[in-house]
């Protein structure tokens, strides 16, 4: 669906974007993550063709971006950061507006402006003014207005950005449901809302391609041992001593003790190794309380593979969690709703 092949932009002496490949498969979510700074608006305004690259090319459902950029463009819907709305305008009005601004032909206008309102749950504002709305519902406006074409590939800007918890939940809900018959690249620098929307995700630094895979195939990548995380009602000497013993185990640490039960962590070398510690654990007579992997957070991946210097503060440039709603804030709509 989406091809970007050796992509670079340059400003005089600057290399934004440095020879950057991936490609978006029919139907999937996939994220857009990198810091400020790391070429990620640049090469999304490529993608586009709002601008034209240095180098490299795009081509969108077969299209060469360069050789028809009309076409390429007429298959893109695009959602940028600030939605481009009129706030005079009721919702209804605004997209017939960009309807034929989109040369969608008269008699599919109403339809396509019904369609996009239903998907994208604005019927109960089809006629209110766009400035009295909620940022949630402007946000949702956004959308309608990408998708009015049903355009086989979805470009979105931070669709969550100033959202409350509510709107975000329900704007996620939204972009997910357009997934299958849009092929959807998310732009955004809220960790936790790539792991939960996103099949893959795209990782770029000053410039630079440094990763395409989904979280747990990167996590595989960057950690090979499996960390578990183990309690157990025994000694700890004892029950780290037989857990060193196992030839699947590469590494043990004793957490804690607390009421009989001892709390250990497991570098194991595969995740058959699970099943070998449980059987020495209970083949010794002691009561297993908790046996779970650990995975990485999709914040721990980025810093591993950009080398950021905010990973020895104990902080990210990209957050690891929602701005409201799951552990931050947010400015909030007077009016509420989504």
């Amino acid at each position: 669906m989406l091809e970007v092949q050796n992509l670079s932009k340059s400003y005089g002496p600057k290399l934004a974007v440095n020879q950057i490949s991936f490609s978006a498969r029919k139907g999937e979510i996939l994220g857009f993550l990198g810091p400020n700074g790391a070429g990620k608006t640049t090469t999304m305004r490529m993608i586009t063709g709002y601008l034209p690259p240095s180098r490299g090319q795009v081509v969108v459902d077969g299209i060469s971006m360069h050789r028809a950029p009309i076409e390429a463009k007429r298959r893109i819907g695009y959602l940028p950061e600030l939605p481009p709305l009129y706030p005079e305008l009721s919702v209804r009005d605004y997209l017939m507006f960009v309807a034929r601004l989109k040369k969608i032909p008269g008699s599919q206008r109403k339809p396509a402006v019904d369609r996009a309102i239903e998907r994208a749950a604005l019927g109960e504002q089809r006629g209110r003014i766009i400035g009295r709305l909620s940022k949630g519902y402007r946000q949702r406006v956004g959308i309608a207005q990408a998708i009015l074409n049903e355009p086989p590939l979805l470009i979105l800007d931070e669709p969550t950005a100033g959202l409350d918890p509510r709107q975000i939940l329900e704007t996620r809900k939204l972009v997910r449901s357009l997934a299958g018959e849009h092929t959807i690249i998310l732009s955004t620098h809220i960790l936790a809302e790539a792991a939960t929307t996103c099949e893959r995700v795209i990782i770029i630094n000053q410039g630079q391609l440094v990763a395409v895979d989904t979280p747990e195939n990167l996590t595989h990548r960057i950690k090979p041992t499996e960390t578990v995380q183990v309690e157990v009602r025994a000694p700890a000497e004892a029950a780290a001593a037989a857990l060193r013993a196992l030839p699947e185990v590469a590494a043990v640490a004793v957490l804690g003790q607390h009421n009989e039960a001892t709390r250990l962590q497991v570098e194991a070398r595969s995740a058959a190794a699970r099943e070998a510690i449980a059987r020495a654990l209970v083949g010794a007579g002691w009561g297993v309380r908790e046996l779970r992997p650990l995975e990485l957070t999709l914040e721990e991946i980025f810093l591993s593979l950009t080398g950021s210097p905010a990973a020895a503060a104990g902080e990210s440039s990209l957050s690891a969690s929602a701005p409201a709603g799951e552990g931050g804030s947010a400015a909030k709509s007077n009016e509420g709703g989504a």
